[in-house]
């Protein structure tokens, strides 16, 4: 086993590489900032591997903002349980990542503490909103990262990073101390520098856990094994409708290259339909912003987040919430809100409900037809330029227009790297049926060992 590095050299590496002229601010804290201590050698699956952390699971020794004015300096008296599992399994947390507040956004530019930039490019997004994970990955501070996925927030940027994210079927990994946006589609995902890393810590916080009510109680198989499995045999759907004409060319031509790689490794690929999925989006932003309205409720200057003082109770709940949260939450908790009021509840949010269980059994029939996995772009288009698209919410939302419907299917999905456009990284998604992450790393590891990576080096 090589040497461990102390921990201290770690975080000391990325401190000056990130207070540099090219620093990426990826990190919203660092572990010696809170004198987390470095773990003994031993035969444990991440002995010593250094770790980042999303900013929305909860750690106790560092700060757990959410990327947001409102949580700024929260301390958590207790820790998420993936965070538990990847220490018990020798991982070392060396900080908590920026993000989107919240998880409220596609590019990292909605962090109450600034955006973070792409490493590739510095003059464009990351991906969001788990992009400060994507960017430590990617940039090679670290080669595992954990964030979360609630309507591709770990596929996307992993994408636009070139590095790999896996989001497993809802229910895989444990919610507890997961800060919630929207529960019924948040997820726990991993992002590796290659499909075994983020295989490896996959494997390490799945499972089931007691405290999570949605936690599935299912067996956790050998993920990492699974980049070694064969596609002879297996069969891979092109779903028509994720492969528009006005799909960027760059992008198409990428994923003529995984098709490429998956037949050359025995697969067999066929045209699929899914046509409930031009109603992702709208159906998504219903869903999404609802419950965001409800467990967001509780930053209210009195039981959560910043308080600022008033003449009375409804004024400071207005003046706290106005000074913590930031445009894009506030935009979502508005139309949440209105989704769920006397008079639209059942034509917006009931609508909305239906509509995902058509997408839920769009995917069913798909899987059930003989089809074992699907392959689409990760996103429409390569990382898009700084600024470009904080004036256009609805453009922003596009961006995750072929990750929204696993999420609201529950089904799992993963982003490896596929190629590159104009020097940008383009990742290509493999979707799975339920529970099925093995066959789709297996896939993936296919794609990967056909191109390799688009990374970037520490500045």
């Amino acid at each position: 086993m090589d040497a461990i590095e102390p921990l201290e050299d770690v975080v000391a590496r990325i401190r000056a590489s990130e207070q540099g002229p090219g620093g990426l601010n990826a990190f919203l804290s660092l572990a010696d900032d809170a004198g987390e201590e470095s773990v003994p050698t031993n035969d444990l699956p991440l002995a010593g591997v250094p770790v980042a952390v999303k900013d929305n699971l909860a750690t106790m020794e560092l700060p757990t903002t959410c990327g947001s004015r409102s949580l700024e300096g929260y301390r958590s008296p207790f820790e998420a349980t993936a965070v538990r599992r990847l220490r018990a399994a020798g991982g070392r947390v060396v900080g908590k990542t920026n993000m989107d507040e919240f998880g409220m956004g596609s590019s990292t530019e909605n962090s109450a503490f600034g955006p973070t930039l792409n490493p590739v490019d510095r003059g464009r997004v990351p991906g969001g909103s788990s992009g400060g994970s994507a960017a430590a990955v990617a940039v090679g501070y670290v080669r595992m990262a954990l964030g979360s996925d609630t309507g591709g927030s770990v596929r996307q940027p992993a994408s636009m990073c070139g590095v790999v994210g896996i989001k497993p079927t809802y229910g895989r990994v444990s919610r507890y101390g997961l800060v919630a946006y929207a529960s019924s589609l948040d997820q726990v995902g991993t992002f590796g520098a290659t499909v075994g890393d983020a295989a490896r810590l996959l494997a390490v916080v799945a499972g089931h856990d007691p405290r999570d009510a949605t936690s599935a109680d299912r067996p956790v198989p050998d993920f990492a094994a699974g980049t070694d499995d064969s596609l002879d045999g297996v069969v891979v759907g092109l779903p028509e409708e994720y492969f528009p004409k006005t799909l960027d060319s760059d992008v198409r031509a990428c994923l003529d290259e995984a098709r490429a790689a998956l037949e050359a490794e025995g697969a067999a690929v066929r045209s699929v339909s899914l046509p409930v999925t031009e109603l992702a989006i709208p159906c998504f932003y219903v869903l999404a912003p609802a419950e965001a309205s409800s467990n967001l409720a509780r930053y209210d200057g009195v039981r959560y987040g910043v308080r600022r003082e008033a003449e009375g109770v409804v004024e400071m709940y207005e003046a706290s919430r106005a000074a913590g949260f930031g445009t894009e939450v506030k935009r979502r908790i508005v139309l949440g809100t209105y989704a769920l009021s006397a008079g639209y509840y059942d034509a917006y949010y009931g609508a909305a409900q239906r509509v995902r269980e058509r997408i839920r059994a769009d995917f069913a029939r798909v899987f059930a037809s003989g089809v074992d996995l699907l392959l689409t772009p990760t996103a429409p288009e390569p990382a898009f330029r700084l600024g470009e698209k904080l004036d256009d919410p609805v453009s922003m939302y596009l961006s995750d227009v072929f990750t929204v419907p696993a999420n609201l299917a529950g089904i799992p999905g993963i982003s490896v790297p596929a190629g590159d456009a104009g020097g940008l990284p383009v990742g290509a998604q493999i979707l799975a049926p339920w529970w099925e992450e093995r066959r789709m790393i297996a896939a993936a590891a296919a794609v990967e060992r056909r191109r390799a990576g688009i990374g970037a080096e520490p500045s």
